[in-house]
């Protein structure tokens, strides 16, 4: 049975999870007619659009706080837009119609639909500076890491959470140029690295996440893409850390106006207040996390992960998608399985 509840607005933050998916599932269907075409920006409005007109019909009353830009430079999703029929709770949400709009370009794997929310208010405002460096593991080392530490100190620290030597370790981090010392130095430790080229919202997650072959993320990224992150490891019990990372005088002096530290650590609770945090992701590639969208000439189908933080809840949902000569989506079965 299709999980969707459009008329009881009472209902646990877990069953909004799963309405929510409903608009990741329609963003990653319109973006995966993109994929391998080499048009980026084609398949991330598709699924801008896509996610915005879904999110219109569910119950609840959403102000997005980090979205696709100011209102002037974004028509669909911009930051400060309300979302939702605006009779349910009220709720901050972060959208990224893809986390990975290259990899999408290139039918490359790992990229995704995503959509986190959490209570009105709860949610950090990332505009002060566009990228932070980030720390991520999950729960059996959450307690043992500090950003401040050295890398090696934090290689030892993931190792003997988790109960193996550093040689089992993998750390993984954005392919880039600044990240060359940051690599060496995991080695150094005697970790391995996993480059990805895109898409640290689901390499925070498979951090996080038991069972991924991945048990660290560290490097600088997008301090939206962190606040989407800080969700999806509430949720799993893990832990991110992160610190202002400025490019130049100018960045760290925005930082100071706007009433920040510039040396402040922030832990994932300053990221994402509270215990009702919501994280929704859909694969539109092949991926590590979930399987990418399946196209038939009228039909899709999905796989997404769909968490919950107040009930620690991880589920695995598939569905089945009609798809009308209009390109609109309707879910025809859906099953989901308890993954944590």
């Amino acid at each position: 049975m299709d999980p969707v509840r459009t008329s009881d607005h009472s209902l646990p933050e877990h069953h909004l999870a799963l309405d929510l998916v409903r608009s990741t599932e329609a963003a990653a269907i319109a973006a995966a007619h993109w994929a391998g075409r080499g048009d980026k920006h084609s398949a991330d409005q598709a699924a801008v659009d896509a996610m915005r007109a879904k999110m219109s019909t569910l119950p609840f009353n959403g102000v997005v706080v980090i979205g696709e830009g100011e209102k002037d430079e974004a028509p669909m999703l911009y930051n400060g837009e309300a979302v939702g029929d605006g009779r349910g709770p009220a709720y901050d949400v972060a959208v990224d119609p893809i986390d990975g709009t290259t990899l999408t370009a290139k039918g490359m794997s790992n990229a995704l639909s995503v959509l986190a929310a959490s209570p009105r208010g709860s949610m950090f405002d990332p505009s002060a500076l566009f990228y932070i460096d980030k720390l991520v593991t999950g729960p059996e080392a959450a307690a043992l890491v500090d950003i401040t530490a050295p890398v090696a100190d934090n290689v030892r620290a993931v190792a003997r959470g988790k109960g193996v030597d550093p040689g089992h370790v993998t750390v993984c981090m954005l392919d880039r140029p600044r990240h060359k010392d940051l690599a060496d130095q995991v080695r150094a430790a005697g970790a391995r690295v996993r480059f990805i080229p895109d898409g640290d919202v689901a390499g925070a997650v498979m951090a996080a996440r038991e069972g991924t072959g991945i048990d660290m993320l560290l490097g600088i990224g997008g301090t939206p893409e962190g606040i989407i992150a800080a969700c999806a490891v509430k949720c799993l019990g893990g832990v991110l850390q992160a610190r202002w990372a400025p490019r130049d005088e100018n960045e760290r002096r925005g930082v100071l106006d706007a009433g920040h530290d510039p040396d402040r650590v922030f832990c994932t609770d300053d990221l994402v207040t509270g215990d009702g945090a919501i994280f929704v992701a859909t694969g539109i590639t092949d991926g590590d996390l979930m399987s990418g969208v399946r196209h038939g000439p009228d039909r899709a189908t999905t796989e997404s992960l769909v968490m919950s933080s107040r009930s620690r809840t991880v589920l695995l949902v598939r569905s089945e998608h009609r798809i009308d000569p209009a390109g609109h989506t309707a879910p025809t079965a859906t099953s989901t399985t308890t993954k944590a």
